[in-house]
């Protein structure tokens, strides 16, 4: 599939934001940070500045954004308008659990720190959903996508919450432990992944396309048209396998090790803390980009059967 810029740009920026503000839910619910007001807020407005600046992003990839709102009303069908249903509700919730932590709300801050938990997770689930739920695609048609959206939407919003309480001086030692789990988990939910994708293959053939499997072999005996065409650049993006490996190591490198060694030095590392943090969660991001780049360019869609391909 062609990787647009756009969705790759609103996937690991919501994602992280969503992260983010998930993350800090559970640790103001659960009492293991402190609830003063600055580094909440701060945290509460990065979380939800990543999540706009996501949201926009994802309208330049439509063709006619002045629509958009239109697609809210599929919800009953569609994981694409569920997540544009979701993604607009989240910002009730966490909206509220910045004015009751500015107020000192008490309980009242608990319960939106829980429900901005509830809905950033399940608006992450939806995104990963409209990928997972596409059969035509085997590399994302797996029991893999979900939780490796969770798992990075995790993973950078705990760093992203771990320099933000870091800058204020406050107690990040929940957020650089929490980095550090979600890192490891990303990394190996992500080999899981590729193992899978590089060792199975779609049980879509062009036989099975056609209908022709049980007369034999089906080939393409002529292109059914002499250039290309939108299903061919959209569709049958190819990545050289050399590229994707070099690629697969980077994000291993230093979008998860890196990040990983850096979030551990935060714990001891006195005034240098803040700067390290930052730099973790600025190379977990971009390692999340890169990730991005690669879930769509290796993905191939199954009606690339019709022009040649043998397997999806």
């Amino acid at each position: 599939m062609h990787p647009a810029l756009s969705v790759i740009l609103f996937t690991v920026a919501s994602g992280a934001g969503y992260g983010s503000l998930a993350f800090f839910g559970l640790l103001v619910a659960c009492g293991w940070v402190t609830r003063a007001h600055a580094p909440g807020l701060t945290v509460l407005a990065l979380g939800l500045g990543l999540v706009t600046a996501g949201l926009l992003s994802s309208t330049f990839h439509l063709g006619h954004p002045e629509r958009a709102w239109r697609a809210l009303s599929q919800w009953r069908s569609s994981w694409l308008s569920r997540e544009g249903v979701a993604a607009t509700a989240s910002y009730v919730p966490a909206l509220l659990f910045a004015l009751s932590l500015a107020l000192d709300g008490g309980a009242s801050t608990t319960l939106f720190a829980l429900a901005t938990l509830v809905m950033a997770l399940f608006t992450v689930g939806c995104t990963a959903m409209i990928y997972r739920s596409l059969k035509p695609v085997h590399q994302w048609h797996n029991g893999f996508v979900l939780p490796v959206y969770l798992a990075f939407s995790a993973a950078t919003g705990a760093l992203w919450v771990n320099a933000a309480l870091l800058f204020w001086g406050a107690d990040a030692r929940a957020a650089a432990v929490a980095g550090l789990l979600t890192l490891a988990i990303v990394a190996a939910l992500k080999l899981g992944y590729w193992r899978f994708i590089d060792t199975t293959a779609s049980p879509s053939t062009a036989g099975s396309a056609t209908g022709l499997g049980p007369l034999g072999k089906v080939r393409l005996f002529e292109a059914p048209h002499s250039g290309s065409n939108y299903l061919l650049r959209e569709m049958g993006f190819v990545v050289a396998r050399k590229h994707a490996l070099k690629l697969r190591r980077i994000v291993l490198a230093i979008g998860l090790a890196a990040p990983f060694a850096l979030s551990g030095f935060t714990l001891t590392a006195g005034a240098a803390a803040p700067a390290l943090a930052l730099l973790a969660a600025l190379l977990a991001t971009f390692g999340a980009l890169v990730e991005r780049w690669l879930f769509f360019a290796e993905a191939k869609h199954s009606v690339t059967l019709y022009y040649g391909a043998e397997r999806a």
